[in-house]
């Protein structure tokens, strides 16, 4: 019995070694390097037990073959050349005892150095980049992937949605294509390109792993916030730059991270193309941007809400209040009511609702797919901008003073409590920047007179002897006072 364990062991080694090695001999490389038959072996197993597998696993070639792999040099070299570093200068005030006890502005400020990336977007170039990298800036350089160098002039920029724009004096650049963000899928394959730490020109792969993702970063009243969450590494720097398919097309603009440590940990956030399209359409027109409205407030449906208030079906997004006289109101829209499309495009958060609607003008028509009660009806309604109106929004801007001015609106006078103001809606080289007025100011009075409108602070100016006292506050409640000469 010893003997026949033992032959028995021994045969069972010879007969596995066989094995062994014509399994191996199936895979030994050919001459140039490449592997024999790895592909079909590998497939003939899973299409032999298709059965045991999902059907999407089976349907993806690119589990299988490592000659299918994705290749993202294309979209590297045409994207990398487009991307620029973005670096920029602003004063920042020190502020002494004495100025905090008698209100006057700063004598001294210390010079601040920040950097980000930008997106180069048309041949005589106009550039995107994120509205909190050049957002306090004096003095803007944008330097190219061939380390030309060009001093930019800031267009115009939208804290609502953080984006700017930015132009140089030249021709004939390197410029990324629009995308389409409404049809890039979770899952896809994306590039992100931008120059983290001060490394200029650096790609890195990931996919899209959410679409109109909130993450409550932005301060900004109305502000929109439904970005493209993707695992492709973004660290500090890569602000403002591109989001690629793998048809080198820009699909985004990097904006986000999540981390604890202010780099980057998993998932990065970058604003839709689409978006990003309408506000450089409107910085370009009309100098700011041209937000449209409804006048109502919106909540997203979930388990809870559904429980609460016995709603059937979670879809679309809960109308929990309608404005007087606005839009909504005008056309019928009441408080319960369910918005589940916005024409014809289905939405199913507020992030979502508020992303389309940032494509529309003041003026423009849309139609609301609603639920009330049991029915379901169609309401077309009239945008209007944030005065209520249906005109497009134009910005004042007092040269000498280097700012651009807007009346406040009604809602923003019973906000604050006040019955009149203008507010500093953009700051650039002038007598506010240098005397440390900031963008958001709301001016109440200018030399012991209210200021309803941008005409009344025009006709102060006019009048006044060369000197101006302004009285106001910024929009966290703090009061500021500032004296200087024209």
């Amino acid at each position: 019995m010893k003997y026949k364990h033992v032959l028995i062991s021994f045969f069972s080694g010879i007969i596995g070694a066989i094995i062994a090695v014509l399994i191996i001999d199936s895979y030994k490389t050919s001459s140039d390097g490449e592997i024999k038959n790895q592909h079909s072996l590998v497939a003939d197993y899973y299409l032999n037990k298709q059965h045991q597998l999902p059907a999407t696993t089976v349907a993806n070639p690119f589990l299988f073959s490592p000659s299918s792999s994705f290749d993202f040099t294309s979209a590297a070299e045409m994207s990398v050349p487009a991307v620029v570093h973005v670096k920029t200068q602003y004063s920042q005030p020190n502020y002494t005892l004495y100025d905090f006890i008698f209100g006057t502005s700063p004598r001294y400020s210390t010079p601040v150095l920040t950097s980000g990336s930008g997106v180069i977007v048309s041949p005589d170039g106009y550039i995107v980049t994120n509205n909190h990298v050049v957002e306090d800036a004096e003095t803007i350089e944008v330097v190219l992937n061939n380390k030309k160098s060009y001093s930019a002039k800031l267009v115009g920029r939208d804290a609502t949605t953080d984006i700017a724009l930015l132009k140089v004096n030249a021709n004939n650049l390197p410029f990324l294509n629009y995308g389409d963000s409404d049809n890039i899928k979770i899952g896809e394959w994306v590039l992100a390109i931008g120059n983290p730490f001060n490394l200029t020109s650096t790609a890195t792969a990931g996919i899209i792993s959410a679409k109109a993702r909130n993450i409550s970063i932005m301060s900004e009243n109305m502000a929109i916030e439904s970005f493209i969450q993707t695992d492709a590494a973004v660290n500090p720097g890569n602000s403002g730059g591109a989001l690629v398919n793998t048809k080198g097309e820009l699909i985004g603009i990097n904006t986000a991270i999540a981390s604890r440590t202010g780099s980057f940990v998993g998932y990065s956030f970058a604003i839709p193309v689409n978006i990003v399209r309408k506000v450089v359409a409107d910085l370009v027109e009309f100098g700011e941007v041209q937000r449209a409205y409804i006048g109502i407030d919106l909540l997203d449906i979930d388990s809870d809400l559904a429980n609460q208030l016995s709603i059937s079906k979670i879809e679309g997004v809960y109308v929990a209040n309608v404005l007087a006289n606005g839009a909504g109101d005008k056309a019928g829209l009441k408080a319960g009511d369910i918005i589940t499309a916005i024409n014809d495009t289905k939405v199913n958060s507020v992030s979502e609702f508020l992303e389309y609607l940032s494509r529309f003008r003041p003026g423009d028509r849309v139609n609301l797919s609603v639920k009330g009660g049991r029915t379901t009806k169609n309401i077309k309604l009239t945008l209007q901008n944030k005065y209520g109106e249906t005109s497009i929004v134009k910005s004042e801007a007092i040269d000498d003073l280097g700012a651009k001015f807007e009346v406040l609106s009604d809602y923003d006078k019973a906000r604050y409590r006040v019955k009149a103001g203008i507010r500093v809606t953009d700051i650039s080289q002038g007598k506010f920047l240098a005397n440390g007025i900031k963008k958001d100011f709301i001016i109440i009075r200018v030399n012991n007179e209210f200021v309803n409108t941008v005409k009344d602070f025009q006709d102060i100016i006019k009048k006044s002897n060369g000197s101006l006292f302004i009285e106001g506050f910024y929009p966290n409640g703090s009061s500021a006072y500032y004296s200087f000469r024209l």
